[in-house]
């Protein structure tokens, strides 16, 4: 690819449009609606699993200090069990019904590989369109 010795918005879209004339660069697929909201569940799923994670830690380190404060320990441990769980439990099964709705099969099989338990198999089939996005195990892998 060529670039120009002064970089300008004109001389950028003359190299884009002169590489995909070479290439023949494939076309965008807009993620469908489905798609999209798996998308979203699975990243508030990370953060939620990122914040209950960060509480069980702050308990840790209350239990640690012999617990100075009954109440925090307390308040930590209830917002751990009936906030965050629910809040997980909840993500976690709505991402359930909609990847069995297009990828039910799949589902079943890649949870019988050992090792592979259901986040894991949210995560390949958000990241990777099921499975469509790869033609190989190589590009899994990477």
């Amino acid at each position: 690819m060529k670039l120009a010795k002064v970089k300008t918005d004109k001389s950028y879209a003359k190299a884009i449009c002169e590489y995909s004339i070479q290439k023949q660069v494939p076309f965008y697929t807009a993620l469908t609606e489905v798609q999209s909201e798996c998308l979203q569940l699975f990243r508030l799923l990370g953060s939620y699993l990122k914040k209950r994670t960060a509480t069980k830690n702050k308990m840790h380190g209350e239990e640690d200090l012999g617990l100075p404060s009954k109440f925090v320990y307390r308040f930590l441990r209830r917002y751990c069990k009936h906030h965050l769980d629910k809040e997980i439990k909840g993500i976690e099964e709505k991402l359930l019904s909609l990847v069995k709705q297009n990828q039910q099969l799949q589902l079943t099989l890649l949870t019988t590989i050992p090792g592979i338990r259901i986040r894991t198999a949210f995560f390949l089939f958000v990241c990777t369109d099921g499975f469509k996005k790869c033609e190989k195990g190589l590009q899994l892998c990477s």
